[in-house]
């Protein structure tokens, strides 16, 4: 059995950062630090060159990376009961769970998550007319100066999130929709929690595909896609990848939707430090990484087994990173086309392949995250681009999505079956894509769970979808409103810590109490479902 770190702090405790100010910066050691700075609306954080233990560092993580929430195991193609240590497939993302996404619907039309310190703005619905559909979806101009000027539950600091911020809310518990459009029945599962985020399909009434549920990032790629558009990043919450849009094509500027997000400024920035052992700790995640990749590419179950079994560094506790733990090193001011490098700090070492095209370029990267689909199948894995995300498109290889777009490949198989590329786009398939493996951060690793669907799936048969159970609305992309609960919505109970600070006081008296990130100041007042007073930050209740 590998020997697997877990730390001692509870998930619960760390919710409590006011979206007022910045979490608590991250200590880091003596050696070299380089910061990878996000190229939007984010600052590096501060703090000394003290010699911290890896759990105290840990306590005070700028940058803490939610989990994923895939608690299905996979084979290559289909859902199976999660292995043992040891076992084939074994130390895939279902295995390994870590801090479990939480959230807080604040009742005026805000969420906070409780482990990232971030708040979100609930509903995509922002002409207000009850429905989430086409007339909502902006231009990238018009979305960063809508979040610049709102002002909504009376805060006046919203901005478009940077692709980091925006993934940090992605939940791998969905099911790709693309296959609904191939005719009978499936099941479509949004890559989002919709019992607190207000969320709608594409608007087939208004000539889209149901798949076109893709939101704006503030991050703009710096190269260009297509063969020369000015691009951003982007997320689709219907088909679960980060891709980049163009922001304006020949047929006009490109229109998503949007979600605004304030708080913790210094969330997706890295505080890498080289150890000197091989090994590059990020200060900010708590995580650590093999500074060189495998060097050869591999289908997906050997990328499980070349980790599982690893010793680098002195250590044999490296597994595979899910996609979330693996998008958090991806430097979004690099590419193959303005840094002549992989979209990742020079401090790792990365190894060039030869793309379709016959250029030099850099690999893409496994994670251990299944990409489910819509008809059942587990047979797709989730992969990052550190170099051109490459497509096929009227007999070009063209970078089309962008370098740090997230896709997938086929977990085995001959990628020669695929010549023309996958999807719209043509997007190219490898299957042997290469490794670079992670450890460290509060994870446990959990086997013999029986496969389970906490999210289950809308029924399409391939006509717009009605919603699903728990997804926060009243018909076909109707939210509850911008100010409202999500319908199903159970608010998270207030911690031990933040009950107690109130105890003796009366409602509305000013309150405090110690939380892993510091000092949480607010006023005493009795959150949703609950019956006692606790003491709520000024950001969003605890």
């Amino acid at each position: 059995m590998k020997r697997i770190a877990i730390l001692a702090f509870t998930i619960s405790s760390l919710i409590l950062a006011s979206c007022n100010a910045p979490l608590a910066a991250a200590t880091v050691d003596s050696a070299p630090v380089s910061e990878s700075q996000p190229t939007t609306n984010a600052s590096a954080p501060t703090g000394g060159n003290e010699q911290t233990s890896p759990a105290q560092a840990n306590l005070s993580l700028t940058y803490p990376i939610v989990d994923t929430n895939q608690t299905n195991c996979y084979s290559s193609e289909n859902i199976v009961t999660c292995p043992e240590s040891g076992s084939a497939y074994a130390g895939q993302d279902g295995n390994y769970q870590s801090s479990a996404p939480q959230y807080q619907d604040n009742g005026d039309g805000t969420v906070t998550d409780l482990v990232t310190g971030l708040m979100w703005s609930q509903s995509p619905d922002f002409n207000g007319d009850g429905v989430i559909d086409s007339n909502d979806k902006m231009t990238f101009s018009q979305a960063i100066s809508s979040a610049d000027s709102s002002t909504l539950a009376g805060y006046d600091d919203w901005r478009l999130p940077t692709i980091k911020e925006l993934y940090s809310i992605v939940t791998f518990d969905g099911m790709d929709i693309s296959a609904c459009g191939m005719g009978g029945a499936c099941n479509a599962v949004p890559f989002l929690n919709t019992t607190y985020f207000g969320f709608g399909y594409g608007d087939t009434a208004a000539g889209e595909r149901d798949i076109d549920a893709q939101f704006w990032s503030s991050t703009q790629y710096v190269s260009t896609t297509m063969g020369g558009n000015a691009t951003a990043f982007g997320y689709n919450f219907a088909d679960g990848r980060i891709k980049g849009y163009p922001i304006s094509s020949p047929r006009g500027e490109t229109t998503q939707y949007v979600r605004y997000v304030r708080g913790n400024p210094s969330y997706g920035v890295n505080a890498f430090a080289d150890n000197g052992n091989g090994a590059i700790t990020d200060h900010a995640t708590g995580l650590t990484w093999m500074q060189a990749d495998s060097g050869i590419g591999m289908n997906w179950g050997d990328a499980l087994n070349y980790c599982e079994a690893s010793t680098a560094s002195g250590f044999d506790d490296w597994r595979l990173p899910n996609a979330k733990e693996l998008q958090s090193i991806v430097d979004y001011s690099r590419s193959p086309f303005t840094t002549n490098s992989a979209a990742i700090d020079p401090l790792f070492q990365t190894s060039t392949i030869i793309a379709e095209n016959g250029a030099t370029d850099y690999a893409a990267y496994w994670t251990s995250t299944t990409h489910a689909s819509s008809n059942g199948s587990g047979a797709w894995g989730v992969y990052i681009s550190f170099g051109a995300a490459y497509g096929i498109m009227n007999g070009q290889v063209l970078d089309v999505h962008g370098a740090g777009a997230q896709r997938s490949d086929p977990k085995a198989g001959d990628a020669s079956q695929y010549s023309e590329g996958h999807g719209p786009q043509g997007d190219v398939v490898r299957v042997n894509n290469y490794v670079r493996c992670v450890r460290g951060g509060d994870v446990t690793y959990t086997s013999g769970n029986a496969p389970t669907n906490t999210n289950p799936g809308t029924t399409v048969n391939g006509q717009q979808q009605q919603p699903q159970s728990g997804q926060g609305t009243n018909g076909q992309n109707q939210p509850t409103g911008q100010g409202g609960s999500a319908q199903g919505g159970q608010g998270q109970q207030p911690p031990q810590e933040a009950i107690s600070a109130c105890n003796g006081l009366s409602d509305g008296s000013v309150c405090s109490f110690n939380t892993p990130n510091g000092t949480m100041n607010g006023t005493c007042g009795t959150p949703p479902n609950s019956s006692q007073l606790a003491c709520m930050p000024a950001g969003g209740r605890p």
